[in-house]
């Protein structure tokens, strides 16, 4: 039975959410400088009968909106007033050069009298020219003279942020560079970054004004026409960014709006120029328009653009240039020649952000989540419908439910206790399944007028002085899910070994096998230390409604939804339309707006509302998040360092995982990232809705957090606002079976969307999972591939094409890994599906998942294919062998399998092919394995290396596009006399049976299969 403070705390947050009128609170002025709310009297107190005894609770205060609402700020871009700064700025000048062994230094001097337009001009400035490797150019511009106080103004220090430096053999490679660097003081200082072997300017500056101010930098690079320009997220956007769009760099707690900043900072940019060849000549004319011939020869070249930068900032694509700028910090420039993205991609990870972290096997399994499961017994119900429908499943998560009072590393001993908690993981692992719990980012800070209210968490993490303080010293409070919070100070030295305990201490309660990371852009649900002078009103309800609250009941469906179930649909839009009628008559009048514009004080920095305003998805920087002058142990003001809270975050709990499995790989997902975090996390989409339109940005987003290092994404599968439907969720759960991170979340009162709700979803996904799991291996592989080398594993089809300029903005289908393509249906009521083939003009054959046969389709074409409800069309690229596992019900079950192998000949009759094995969970395991494949006239060759002994038998070998069998088939020289089949019609051979020759492990010796 719940206790009477609790009971209340729960009701308050589902039928008492109006007590908070009887609490009087006034505004006041905090020592942040920004508006807190002071509560006049305490909450009220009340009573209620449970279970027949009248109880005495006290009601849960609940925080103004108001509280959250920040001034009225206008973008500058959008800003009839705001003067540009290439008009009115002087520019630099450069002079004194010294040249060195790798590239050239020189000063910067103001060309004219300071503009202090938007902060304070920096008189000298320091140029560094760099040729790090024969693939990488630094181009770094700073202050000359940088006091102390001010380095985090300007410097990013490389133990925070990796700084890319020299190759240890740089002395040789960079004398080979295809980039090299010119530079110009006509009329200003500007400089260009040209391409030798090609003659191409990839970068340049001149023309335009260098503006470096203590809060506002901008230079601009011109570009071709109709560029190619990729990455610069997070976004919710197309793949191709095109040349019309803002790409503003501000972490933002906001529900995944097109074309707004949201949760994470990636300031790199892929650039792909395409150039029609000269068939006779070989000269190249670079292409500067979207149409393009299908009959000529291309070529492409790519470069990368990473601006090393955690300030706020944004990024203005306009046809002709790219414009950055940014409230701080330095130019630190790096440019990746290429000349293609797999090796831009490479090099821009293995130089500059770090490899991507490689997962443990289970984490490949399917994921099942809601916010809204309410004890163990419900969760275990969930399990057990799995099962029962024998749906795969491998990881069960918690949202904020599983919390005492939605306080971290806090059970609820109610719904979820520790005991039956042990009882139910004790099951699941041995099951061979896992559970996977959310972990905010604030902590709660404890009512002290409540002795019963003690939160150990905070009080040790208070005890070591590891939270956010205001500019005055004293705590920053703001408010997240449990009420007044307080937010983990990475800058400080004892934070992660105060996570890693509380990590540790709550694992010996909770046996969890991964750990989700959330609000960490870092979310607070008010401007400013709102809870200064309030943490007795603690635990306080939220600003606004919760799902399923009053005003906020959940009425959305998918696109069409009216077409396929139009009763439901017309209650659903009638009931709608009262409640938006109802919150509109409660809101306040509108009334003329008039921004707060400020002025630059000379030397001095205005960090709450910088001068340059850019384009913030929230408006004011301290809108749902905590606020720019919050102040770090070290002096630091968060408005240096707001991109990095997630970053830091994510790297504190990878240490902290490390501490609770030691040896073994952290499974971490986290929603706000920076450039680089991908070497301790995956990323999943954020709070995406269930609509048919962000089944589509899926993909795109996933193929720009590839580019960023962060290929273990994925999205909320079905949608996580709003209702799913049958036919949206029957199609999504297809296509995120072949997404790496594959997880199905919905919102809390939303219709349930597990895929055992609608018959039609347990078919189909059922077929895509069982196709999801036979290739973990292959999948697995790529990760490998991915972790060692620096490549993708979700790949867009320019990527892998790079000759064929029509696939510049296509991003409604992708490649997994180079040989499987995956072309989904991503509209409602469709049957059918247009996708093309790439690659088939240069001799490229596709082959179909399902019959194995291959596709008959004019080069370049747009090809309309059937695809009824449950149906994803899959296709097999021709030179490829995919190493694959009979499927089980978890991945444990599924490596104990069986191996086969899926043979995809080209046209030359050849295929390869790689498999890598390991024990699927050491950060540096004893004992690997790789086999490489080889396909050629008429055999298939084995070759492993490697001490990790795998004894699952071979099954069986599948080969496609085999033109002649012959008359018999052998493995190492042995006649095969059963279990080959071989169909001529659609030359397919099938062996089959094999387990008997490879009972000691199809890897344990080298083989060769052959049938001519």
């Amino acid at each position: 039975m719940l206790c009477p403070i609790q009971h209340a705390f729960l009701l308050s947050w589902s039928v008492l959410i109006n007590s908070f009128a009887q609490a009087q609170t006034s505004s006041a002025s905090s020592a942040d400088g920004l508006n807190s709310l002071t509560s006049t009297s305490s909450a009220s107190i009340g009573t209620a009968t449970i279970n027949g005894t009248p109880t005495t609770y006290r009601n849960i205060f609940t925080v103004p909106a108001a509280a959250d609402s920040g001034v009225p700020v206008i973008p500058n871009i959008e800003d009839p007033q705001a003067v540009d700064a290439q008009s009115v700025c002087p520019g630099y000048s450069a002079s004194n050069v010294v040249r060195n062994a790798y590239g050239f230094s020189a000063i910067l001097n103001l060309a004219g009298p300071a503009c202090n337009l938007y902060g304070t001009d920096i008189e000298t400035l320091d140029l560094t020219v760099q040729y790090q490797s024969g693939s990488r150019l630094s181009v770094k511009i700073t202050p000359s003279n940088i006091a102390p106080s001010e380095t985090s103004w300007y410097i990013l220090p490389n133990d925070l942020v990796q700084e890319p430096t020299l190759d240890a053999d740089a002395n040789y490679t960079s004398q080979a560079s295809d980039l090299q660097f010119s530079w110009s003081n006509d009329p200003t200082f500007g400089f260009s970054v040209i391409r030798k072997s090609t003659g191409d300017v990839l970068f340049d500056t001149t023309g335009n004004r260098l503006i470096f101010e203590n809060q506002f930098i901008e230079f601009s690079s011109g570009l071709p026409e109709e560029y190619n320009l990729y990455g610069l997220g997070e976004h919710i956007h197309g793949l191709r960014l095109g040349n019309n769009f803002t790409a503003t760099m501000y972490a933002a707690d906001v529900g995944d709006p097109i074309d707004d900043n949201i949760y994470g900072t990636h300031p790199f940019y892929l650039d792909t120029r395409y150039y029609e060849q000269d068939p006779s000549s070989g000269n190249l004319t670079l292409v500067t328009s979207n149409e393009t011939d299908p009959n000529a020869s291309y070529v492409s070249y790519s470069h990368g653009v990473y601006l090393r930068n955690a300030h706020g900032h944004e990024i203005l694509l306009k046809p002709e240039n790219v414009t950055w700028r940014t409230l701080g910090g330095s130019i630190d420039l790096y440019f990746f020649d290429g000349p293609s993205q797999p090796e831009v991609t490479a090099n821009y990870q293995e130089a500059a952000i770090g490899l991507p972290a490689m997962q443990q096997y289970f984490a490949f399994g399917y994921h099942q989540c809601r916010w809204g499961y309410r004890n163990w017994t419900e969760l275990s119900n969930v399990v057990n419908n799995f099962r029962q429908f024998d749906i795969p499943l491998e990881n069960i998560w918690t949202d904020i439910d599983y919390m005492n009072q939605y306080r971290d590393y806090d059970n609820d001993q109610n719904r979820f206790s520790y005991p039956e908690g042990e009882q139910f993981l004790s099951q699941l692992h041995a099951n061979g399944q896992h559970y996977i719990p959310i972990v905010d980012s604030a902590i709660y800070v404890p009512n002290p007028s409540n002795a019963s209210d003690a939160y150990g968490t905070y009080t040790r993490g208070n005890d070591s002085g590891v939270f956010m303080m205001n500019p005055d010293g004293s705590q920053y409070i703001g408010n997240v899910w449990p009420g007044y919070t307080v937010f983990p100070d990475w800058l400080s030295d004892k934070a992660v070994p105060w996570w890693t305990d509380e990590m540790v201490m709550w694992h010996d309660k909770v046996a969890f096998d991964g750990i989700w990371i959330d609000m960490s852009e870092v979310s607070s649900f008010c401007v400013g230390s709102c809870g200064s002078g309030n943490i007795t009103l603690n635990p306080v309800h939220p600003p606004f409604a919760l799902p399923g609250e009053p005003g906020n009941v959940i009425y959305d469906y998918p696109e069409d939804f009216n077409v396929t179930n139009a009763t439901q649909a017309a209650s659903a839009a009638s009931a709608s339309s009262s409640q938006a009628a109802a919150t509109s008559a409660t809101a306040g009048s509108t009334v003329a707006t008039s921004y707060v514009r400020t002025t630059p004080t000379p030397g001095v920095r205005n960090v709450n509302y910088p001068p340059y305003t850019i384009n913030n998805v929230q408006g004011d920087l301290a809108v749902h998040a905590v606020s720019p002058n919050a102040t770090h142990h070290n002096g630091v003001q968060e408005y240096d360092v707001h991109n990095l809270f997630g970053y830091q975050i994510l790297n504190a709990t990878y240490q902290a995982l490390v501490s609770v499995f030691p040896g073994k790989r952290p499974l971490i997902i986290g929603r706000s990232t920076f450039a680089g975090a991908g070497k301790w996390a995956g990323h999943w989409g954020g709070d995406n809705y269930s609509q048919w339109r962000y089944m589509y940005f899926s993909i795109p987003q996933a193929l720009s957090f590839a580019l960023f290092g962060i290929p273990m994404f994925g999205v909320d599968t079905c949608g996580f606002n709003g209702n799913s439907d049958e036919e949206l969720c029957n199609r999504w759960m297809q296509l995120s079976a072949f997404f790496p991170f594959y997880r199905n979340h919905n919102t809390f009162s939303a219709d349930p969307q597990e895929p055992y709700v609608w018959s039609s979803v347990i078919d189909a996904s059922k077929t895509a999972m069982a196709i999801r799991y036979s290739i973990l291996p292959y999948m697995y592989t790529l990760f490998h591939q991915a972790h060692t080398t620096g490549s993708t594993v979700m790949r867009a089809l320019s990527w892998e094409f790079p000759t064929e300029p029509s696939l510049a903005s296509a991003d409604r289908q992708f490649l997994l890994g180079s040989s499987l393509l995956v072309t989904p249906v991503l509209e409602p009521l469709a049957t059918t599906v247009d996708g093309v083939f790439p690659g088939v003009k240069d001799g490229t054959v596709w082959y179909d998942w399902y019959n194995q046969t291959a596709v008959d389709v004019p080069a370049g074409a747009n090809v309309t294919i059937d695809a009824p409800l449950g149906h994803i069309p899959l296709y097999v690229r021709g030179g490829s062998v995919m190493p694959m596992q009979e499927p089980g019900y978890t991945t444990a079950e599924s490596r104990k399998n069986p191996w086969a192998l899926l043979t995809a000949l080209d046209q030359e009759g050849s295929a390869t092919g790689q498999l890598y094995v390991d024990d699927g969970e050491s950060i540096e395991p004893t004992d690997t394995l790789l086999v490489d494949f080889t396909a050629t006239q008429g055999s298939l060759y084995a070759s492993a290396r490697g001490t990790y002994n795998d004894t699952n038998a071979l099954a069986n070998v599948t080969v496609l596009g085999v033109e002649n069998a012959g008359n018999s088939v052998t493995l190492n020289g042995k006649t095969l006399s059963s279990g080959v089949q071989y169909d001529g019609t659609n030359k397919i051979l099938k062996v089959t049976g094999l387990n008997n020759m490879t009972s000691t492990g199809a890897w344990s010796q080298d083989w060769v299969l052959s049938w001519s």
